[in-house]
């Protein structure tokens, strides 16, 4: 197996990856308790630490002020919970929130980029950490950015939500793909200080006529495929005309070397609103990824599920589009 010129190929992940098979016994996690968790818990961030999966999950009280908690799972589904959680707001501009965290794992630290959010402007912020509890924030990293742009309304703000930082270096440099609305992507030589591409520069916007023609957002942190390139798990939305949205899952290939590219993309979605939690929520018909993990030979992509519970969905190492399954569900899609 060899990789492409600068980055190693060390992840036996291939496009697109799949299909995966919502858990029958979602959610994995719902509010518990009357404190900071007793309204709503979704949107993790997912690592594998010592042959246990440990979830880093968005939760909130009703007063929908989030903090991140922390969670672990010797199989992937049944998960305990610690009672506190482990990053809250501190700061000024993440006053109303600490969102959606992401989360990549190099030399031994965790780097989580999470939402700092203060009712007027949400923005990527960046956290380290050595053990999952003590984190050291960084503040946010592109102010003034607005990730919908080009696609947006032409109203001015400081929008960077969702980064996703690959844990191989590129050319001796680190890659993030980031964004809501629209996704661009930055580098970094010490994976605290990043420099994004032009706002005109965008990866990858919102399209006509599918899944993803109102926005389209970061998923969990991107891996490198079998042949060396980056596959990025992506969220994506449509507006319905209720004027509510839908958000489904896509995927999108590109090469490394020319991150402004997609490659190939999914013209259907892999994982979309279907069950009552998908489907019932704070923010209804929403499935929504963040957290991805190889783990004992499978695949785990942890999803929220209406901004309310927690799922999860599966792909074994080795089943592939071509299986018997992967086959009924690439006809239902290009039907």
């Amino acid at each position: 197996m060899t990789g492409r010129p600068g980055i190693p190929a060390r992840t036996p992940a291939t496009f697109p990856l799949g299909p995966f098979t919502p858990y029958e016994g979602n959610p994995v996690l719902r509010p518990q308790g009357t404190g900071w968790e007793s309204g709503h818990v979704y949107n993790a961030a997912a690592t594998v630490v010592d042959g246990r999966v440990a979830l880093l999950y968005r939760a909130h009280s009703p007063d929908l002020v989030s903090r991140v908690g922390l969670a672990w799972s010797d199989d992937g589904f049944t998960f305990e919970r610690e009672p506190e959680p482990v990053l809250e707001p501190t700061e000024p501009y993440e006053t109303h929130g600490c969102e959606d965290p992401r989360i990549a794992v190099i030399d031994g630290t965790y780097y989580l980029t999470y939402t700092g959010w203060d009712l007027s402007s949400a923005q990527l912020c960046l956290a380290t950490s050595t053990d999952l509890h003590t984190w050291t924030k960084h503040g946010p990293l592109f102010p003034g950015f607005d990730t919908f742009l080009p696609a947006g309304d032409g109203t001015a703000r400081t929008w960077s939500k969702a980064g996703g930082i690959l844990e191989q270096q590129v050319d001796g440099r680190w890659l993030m793909f980031f964004g809501e609305g629209s996704i661009w992507h930055a580098w970094s030589d010490d994976l605290i200080h990043w420099t994004p591409a032009s706002n005109d520069e965008p990866l990858l916007t919102p399209w006509p006529g599918g899944f993803a023609s109102f926005l389209v957002e970061v998923g969990p942190q991107p891996v490198v495929t079998a042949d060396g390139l980056v596959l990025l798990l992506h969220n994506a939305a449509v507006r319905l005309p209720d004027g509510a949205v839908r958000y489904t899952c896509g995927q999108v290939v590109v090469d490394p070397a020319r991150p402004t590219e997609v490659l190939a993309r999914m013209e259907r979605p892999w994982l979309e609103p279907e069950t009552y939690e998908d489907t019932h929520g704070l923010v209804s018909n929403v499935t929504f990824v963040e957290g991805l993990v190889l783990f004992r030979d499978t695949w785990f992509a942890y999803y929220g599920q209406s901004d309310s519970t927690l799922g999860v969905a599966t792909c074994p190492v080795g089943r592939g589009w071509d299986e018997p399954d992967g086959i009924r569900r690439r006809r239902e899609a290009a039907s």
